[in-house]
């Protein structure tokens, strides 16, 4: 490079000025480049927060029927989610019917009084007051077991081991089984000092329970809550697995539930109280009812009530309160319907009553509300997106919401 200096000017030979200027070229080609890819970038980016808000926001208006077949609703019996199906359950026996309404098998048994629960791909079906419990997978009958008390309660965990409640003239137990039926651990309470079960209530490993019992003290009434635990830290508190629990005076708890396999909830007339319980019970946070709740509802992502809403003017106008497992107010609902039964799954909220739907999103948007022309026994989601699988008198049929526009 050569260079000549006059004064304050600076001479700068040919091919210095040609290697500048290619210098400025390929930056501006750079920048131009780069510029590009932010504009293409900003238009994907677009597109899927577009895609994403068009798939949400949209307005479903109809239905479309893509199976049918006729069945016929059994008035004395019970329904029951079970893997992406639907489990009847009566005082003769078990059904697995599947997303068309094709009973995939049967088990009889003999419950005069049955109960069920379901967790994942197993559930469980108890004779209340009884002997029997079987456990049930996909493909049937896994295991059947003989009690050697009446049963009070039962719950399922994930992997089959199922936790049931039994109770004799002056003692309680708690057993717990394999899906198999082979007995796992042993408890024994006496209703002297816990009182008498109201609900029970297992972990989605199985290793963790939680229990409601009630107990008359003179005229008042007091309610306890209990923790087990039946992995390597309860071994070590104790030898009945005791790792805590909370006494209430004249407040009840019919229902305890682990809402993950880390926090329980438990539902009084009055509030729900969530506690920690990774190993042992901790409080977590209070949910206090601002009126009388008519229905509690739960899963792993959200909680809440419905209480009726006295502002509307009309008698089966409501009020639902979803909350987060904090105690934070998530959304605040009001609809006109007069419901009968709730399903909740992780990302909508689906409420029937008579021959009206209403699919409510966990933002507090109306999804769907529908009338159809049978009255609704069951309607849950089926495995595909929008599709829905509805229980009606004589008929089941698996439904696609429809916008405007299909």
């Amino acid at each position: 490079m050569s260079e000549k200096k006059n004064d304050n000017v600076i001479y700068v030979s040919g091919s210095e000025e040609t290697r500048r200027a290619n210098q400025e070229r390929a930056a501006k080609r750079r920048r131009s480049r780069t510029g590009l890819m932010a504009a293409i970038l900003a238009v994907i980016v677009l597109a899927i927060v577009g895609t994403f808000v068009y798939f949400r926001m949209r307005n479903f208006k109809g239905i479309k029927v893509v199976d049918s077949s006729e069945t016929m609703y059994d008035s004395n019996a019970s329904y029951l989610e079970f893997g992406d199906n639907v489990l009847k359950y009566t005082s003769g026996g078990v059904s697995y019917i599947n997303k068309k309404g094709d009973v995939v098998w049967t088990a009889g048994e003999d419950f005069k009084v049955p109960i069920a629960a379901s967790t994942g791909d197993y559930a469980v079906v108890a004779d209340k007051g009884g002997n029997l419990v079987a456990v049930y997978g996909k493909d049937g009958k896994v295991s059947s077991v003989k009690m050697p008390y009446a049963i009070c309660d039962i719950d399922i965990a994930k992997q089959g081991a199922f936790a049931v409640i039994l109770e004799s003239d002056e003692t309680n137990y708690i057993h717990m089984y394999d899906k198999n039926g082979n007995i796992i651990y042993e408890i024994q309470t006496s209703i002297d000092k816990s009182g008498y079960p109201m609900d029970i209530s297992i972990s989605e490993d199985g290793r963790k329970l939680f229990t409601s019992y009630f107990k008359m003290d003179g005229v008042n009434i007091k309610n306890n809550l209990t923790a087990y635990n039946f992995g390597e830290v309860g071994q070590n508190e104790n030898a009945d697995r005791m790792v805590g629990g909370y006494s209430f005076d004249e407040e009840m708890f019919p229902k305890v539930e682990f809402v993950t396999n880390d926090i329980v909830a438990a539902f009084s007339d009055k509030e729900i109280r969530l506690y920690n319980m990774k190993e042992k019970p901790s409080e977590r946070s209070t949910i206090k009812y601002d009126g009388e709740a008519t229905s509690i509802f739960y899963c792993s992502e959200y909680l809440g009530y419905i209480m009726p809403n006295h502002d509307s003017g009309s008698t089966t106008g409501y009020v639902l309160k979803c909350f987060d497992f904090s105690g934070k107010k998530n959304y605040e609902y009001s609809f006109d319907m007069d419901y009968d039964k709730i399903y909740t799954a992780d990302d909508e909220l689906i409420i029937t009553g008579g021959n009206q739907c209403l699919i409510i999103q966990t933002s507090g948007r109306t999804k769907f509300s529908y009338t159809f022309d049978g009255i609704i026994k069951s309607m849950t989601p089926s495995s595909r997106k929008n599709e829905y699988m509805v229980t009606f008198e004589n008929k089941t049929e698996t439904i696609r919401l429809k916008t405007e526009d299909e």
